[in-house]
């Protein structure tokens, strides 16, 4: 479900990023600002045809598409974000992480991007790396709640850091304070924590 709110947030992003009709430089060195990207309509066009494909679960079609996209426009992230998903969703960890790093590359402040790869370095046992990668993203974000949240999961889950966990959850319930399942999940920590 989280993939899928994901999916859809990064849909809606680039919906309103790619609306442009003129290409600009196809790189910077210096991050770019996505909502002054102008693109061609024909990269925008086949964003949106790929995140249909990887909706339908046609992953070697929206890689391929998506692959194509990224080759004429470097400079946004939520094409390699998606191209991310679309490799891992195939089976291909390996690639997926590299689309990630190249989503940061883009834009090194998307919270999207660092979350996909923190929760690829959390399914992979990389729990050091995926630590890393979202108290980073958090230190840009403080108020994302995926990555607080998925913060808390790996605090709790896999590192058995009752703190840590307790102080992911317990900022998230500031913004999201009718999540009752985050609120459940608290009460447990405090009950460990004594």
């Amino acid at each position: 479900m989280l993939k899928n709110n994901l999916l859809r947030l990064c849909i809606c992003v680039l919906v309103l990023l790619l609306g442009g009709c003129a290409s600009g430089p196809k790189t910077s060195n210096k991050p770019v600002d996505p909502m002054s990207v102008d693109v061609s309509g024909s990269v925008n066009r086949d964003f949106l045809e790929a995140v249909q494909l990887i909706q339908g679960e046609r992953y070697p079609e929206a890689i391929e598409l998506l692959q194509s996209v990224v080759d004429r426009e470097q400079r946004l992230s939520a094409p390699y974000v998606n191209l991310g998903i679309a490799y891992y969703r195939s089976g291909d960890q390996k690639q997926a992480e590299e689309a990630f790093l190249e989503a940061l590359r883009a834009a090194p402040l998307d919270p999207v991007a660092s979350n996909e790869l923190a929760v690829l370095y959390r399914r992979q046992g990389r729990f050091d790396e995926a630590r890393t990668t979202y108290e980073e993203a958090l230190q840009n974000n403080p108020e994302n709640l995926p990555l607080i949240k998925n913060l808390g999961i790996l605090c709790d889950l896999y590192l058995q850091d009752v703190n840590c966990a307790l102080a992911q959850f317990q900022q998230y319930l500031k913004y999201a304070p009718d999540d009752s399942k985050v609120s459940i999940w608290v009460a447990g920590l405090k009950r460990r924590a004594n």
